[in-house]
């Protein structure tokens, strides 16, 4: 049933911020979600059709999970932007926003009138912010892409897998996600140099190339290959610097610990009766554990098979070394501390169903942010944005 209620008034630091989504699936919608996590107002102005996420399954009473995941908070409009009263209505929707994320290849909002160009000359003071596979320039722009083939072309399937085996992509789409970070963080910069005023004081296009952002938290390999001119390797859990720094295997299945260094690889000696291995020439340093990380691996892994992984756990907990079990998602979300952080949250779908999502990790002075309105069914705002935005033109 549409809403035809007005917004009701949101809380949070964005709070009295509009913003204006032409986003799909995923790096857009999560940064419009990250805005209104911290109240801003978004709308979502979706195809006729819907967003695309909103036939992914799981399904329950004909709603995504996936699409709810990434567009709590949001109210929706459907419109045919082809149509020329749709695209007015959507044209006035974003003058009367402070920001407008879109997510499309480049040059199509252009193409439809929606563009960067037509926005500046009528509302200078607009951020725009555009994420796309390639960036809006370049010999790659008119690309598309998504998270899979982005993970590919900005290497982190090269360095993601065990040695010798197949390419494999990261289970989460860091591609996605981390241009919608960017997005959301520098839409947030470009709002706190608005507020400041002065002669710089003014709206921006925000250009964020999902390659480009996964090629920068790529930091720490890129700088390898910048210092030593060799593409890093893909080394399974393991860590090309530090050990042990990786997953292995105890009597009942398998854990992971981080040495980072001097004082916890002694630890390690210590937790695991291994006193020896201090006096071996192969890991009498970081960098040589790293070295020979291999051979440390098969020794300590006879001793862990002696016990199984809560109990490695707990001893290297009782030590000060971090370690963990290799967690599913249930073990994850019932994780004790995901219960002190609040992170699960009820919310109810737009059909009725009731569900949990992950709130926004983030507090401010120890608040928790409230997912404090449910994701939109398709076209549910329609007819209350139709009709004020009619009031306004006959005010």
């Amino acid at each position: 049933m549409p809403d035809t209620s007005p917004q009701p008034p949101r809380s949070g630091p964005l709070a009295g911020i509009k913003v204006a989504e032409f986003c799909q699936v995923a790096a857009g919608p999560f940064c419009g979600m990250l805005l209104a996590d911290f109240g801003a107002e978004v709308v979502k102005i979706e195809p006729l059709e819907g967003d695309t996420l909103r036939q992914w399954p799981p399904i329950r009473q004909g709603d995504s999970e996936n699409f709810a995941s990434l567009n709590r908070s949001k109210r929706s409009i459907a419109l045919d932007l082809k149509n020329p009263d749709d695209l007015d209505l959507a044209r006035r929707i974003v003058l009367d926003s402070d920001v407008l994320v879109e997510n499309n290849r480049a040059g199509a909002m252009e193409r439809l009138g929606l563009g960067w160009s037509w926005f500046r000359e009528r509302k200078p003071e607009l951020i725009y912010c555009s994420i796309s596979a390639y960036g809006q320039d370049g010999p790659r722009a008119g690309e598309g892409g998504f998270d899979l083939t982005i993970q590919a072309a900005a290497g982190v399937m090269s360095v993601t897998g065990e040695p010798g085996g197949a390419p494999v992509k990261c289970g989460v789409p860091i591609a996605d996600f981390t241009a919608g970070l960017y997005g959301a963080y520098a839409i947030a910069a470009a709002l706190a140099r608005l507020r400041a005023g002065g002669p710089d004081a003014r709206g921006c296009h925000i250009d964020v190339p999902m390659f480009g952002a996964t090629l920068a938290v790529g930091a720490l390999q890129t700088s390898e290959y910048f210092g030593n001119h060799r593409n890093p390797r893909p080394l399974g859990s393991a860590h090309p610097r530090n050990a042990p720094y990786q997953a292995f295997r105890c009597a009942d299945g398998w854990f992971a610990i981080a040495a980072g260094n001097q004082k916890l690889w002694q630890a390690v000696c210590e937790v695991t009766g291994t006193p020896e291995l201090l006096q071996d020439e192969r890991f009498a340093s970081t960098s040589l554990r790293a070295a020979n990380q291999v051979a440390l691996k098969d020794l300590l892994e006879v001793v862990f098979a002696k016990a199984g992984v809560t109990e490695w756990v707990r001893r290297f907990a009782d030590a000060g070394v971090p370690s963990a079990p290799i967690n599913g998602y249930a073990e994850a979300l019932d994780d004790v501390q995901s219960q002190h952080l609040q992170l699960v949250r009820p919310m109810q779908l737009p059909g009725g169903a009731q569900s949990r999502t992950v709130g926004c990790p983030v507090r401010f002075d120890g608040q928790v942010f409230d997912v404090d309105t449910r994701p939109p069914a398709l076209n549910e705002h329609s007819d209350a944005l139709r009709a004020a935005y009619a009031a306004r033109e006959q005010a």
